[in-house]
Parts: C-alpha cells; sequence; structure tokens
C-alpha cells in the first residue's frame, strides 16, 4: 500500500479545521489552561519535571504542549504538515517552547537525532501504522537506557465491529489493510467532509510482542471498560467523562494502556 502515507495525510490535513472548532478539543478552554491529557495516562506518567519526552503522532499538539505544562521538555512529530502548523500556533499562544516536526514516524531517524527520557504515544495511533515492527525498533532507538514508553489506546477489540456496533465485521488480527471512505469526523459527525483512510488492526500480542523483541519491558498493562471520549457513533456518558458503548455496557474493554521500560545496555 505504498499511497497511504498521501492518503492518510490528506484525510488527516482535512480534519484539522473540523477539529479546532469542534466540543472535542475545546480549544478555547486549552487555550486558558485546561489540560488534555487523561487520568489514565496521567497516572503512568507521574511526575516528569525536567525529562524529556518524544510524543508520536501528535495530531495538533494538545497533548504534547500538555506535556510541556507538566515541565517536561517535549518534541512532538506528525504526519499532517496543517496539524503540526497548528500546534506551532497553539504553542505559541500557550507560551509553551514544544518543538514541532512534520514527519512520517518510520522516517523519523533520518530527522531526528536525540535520545529521550520518556516516548509517548496515545489513542487513534497504532492503526495508522502497517507494521508495528518496525514502530517499536523506533521506540527503541530513540529512547535512552531504562527510558519510559508510555501509551493509551482504544482496545483492538473495538475495531472488530462496524461502526454502529450491531456486529463484527473486522478480523482482529493485522490480516491486510483497511481501505474505506467516511463521512464526518469522529470529533464532529456532522462535519461536512469526505475522507479516504488506509488502516491497520493490530492485537495486543502484536504490540506487546514488537515491544518485548525490541528490549523494551512491559511494567504495568491496564484495560479499561471505559473511554475517555466520545469519539465512537453510539455511547453514553456513565460519569464525567467516562463514555460507554451503550449496547456492550461494561461487558468489553475499550482502552489498553502500557507502561514500560527500555533496558540498559
Amino acid at each position: 500500500m505504498e499511497n497511504y502515507l498521501e492518503i492518510n495525510k490528506n484525510s488527516w490535513n482535512a480534519k484539522v479545521e473540523p477539529h479546532l472548532k469542534s466540543d472535542f478539543y475545546f480549544v478555547d478552554e486549552f487555550l486558558k489552561g485546561r489540560t488534555s491529557l487523561n487520568s489514565i495516562e496521567l497516572e503512568l506518567l507521574g511526575d516528569i519535571k525536567g525529562k524529556t519526552v518524544l510524543h508520536l503522532q501528535c495530531h495538533f499538539g494538545q497533548d504534547s504542549i500538555s506535556l510541556s505544562r507538566m515541565g517536561a521538555k517535549v518534541t512532538g512529530i506528525d504526519l499532517s504538515d496543517k496539524a503540526i502548523e497548528t500546534a506551532k500556533d497553539l504553542a505559541q499562544k500557550t507560551g509553551e517552547n514544544v518543538e514541532f516536526m512534520c514527519t512520517d514516524l518510520y522516517n523519523l531517524p533520518n530527522a531526528l537525532d536525540q535520545k529521550f527520557d520518556i516516548v509517548f504515544t496515545s489513542y487513534g495511533t497504532i492503526g495508522w501504522l502497517p507494521d508495528l515492527e518496525k514502530w517499536a525498533k523506533i521506540i527503541n532507538h530513540f529512547l535512552k537506557p531504562n527510558g519510559k514508553f508510555i501509551m493509551a489506546e482504544f482496545h483492538p477489540v473495538v475495531w472488530m465491529f462496524d461502526d454502529d456496533f450491531e456486529g463484527v465485521k473486522y478480523n482482529y488480527f493485522n490480516e491486510k489493510p483497511i481501505t474505506e471512505t467516511y463521512e464526518g469526523t469522529y470529533a464532529d459527525q456532522n462535519a461536512d467532509i469526505v475522507q479516504d483512510y488506509v488502516m491497520w488492526n493490530h492485537s495486543l500480542a502484536d504490540v506487546i510482542d514488537n515491544l518485548l523483541q525490541n528490549d523494551i519491558q512491559i511494567e504495568n498493562f491496564k484495560e479499561f471498560d471505559w473511554s475517555p471520549y466520545p469519539c465512537f457513533k453510539h455511547v453514553n456518558e456513565f460519569e464525567k467523562g467516562k463514555w460507554r458503548i451503550p449496547q456492550f455496557g461494561n461487558k468489553i474493554p475499550l482502552i489498553f494502556a502500557i507502561k514500560a521500560q527500555k533496558k540498559s545496555s
């Protein structure tokens, strides 16, 4: 799927403007100081003051800036040039000194020469990557010895279902690229955009085994029966800031989270 990068870059560029206007990203409140980070990743991150953080697939940088507000020195990277332009603008408006780079994740070792205390990635990222072995190697490459890898991500069980959660439509395992067209966006289902995209499903074994095979040792693994985002077509908020799919209730996992450490060489 050689042109997946171009297809997905166009898709994410198209999302930037409606996302900025959406309640989902609460940009006005964010600029006034509200964090975009959730309890799940905050618990795993702990005190990051003075740490260097590489944020993979950062969209327009809200989490990167939130990490910087916690006292970290942050570098955020993303495929979308429009997202990175917006991230730089938001950083300037918030007065946070965050470095943002526009690059394909797999090309990052050619674009950035630095090692980090923490590599961070969260929510809706790995599905855009065809090869998690390459992904894990890049995480290893950028971590200092004993550096931490923190991720929070939608559970692969969720991606098995159709958009209305009426039945199983997709393979749990990475069988082949999923190429589709989507109207609207997860942040605003009524947004007047139509995008083509290419994605891949990745099992938990695909995530965990590739990390382990690249000297990244799992310290903490958690699953959650709720999502911190109302990003699916049908959700209900059962507690403030916690959403579930009504017909499933608490019966399936919606999020998983990992804290891991690179082995010292």
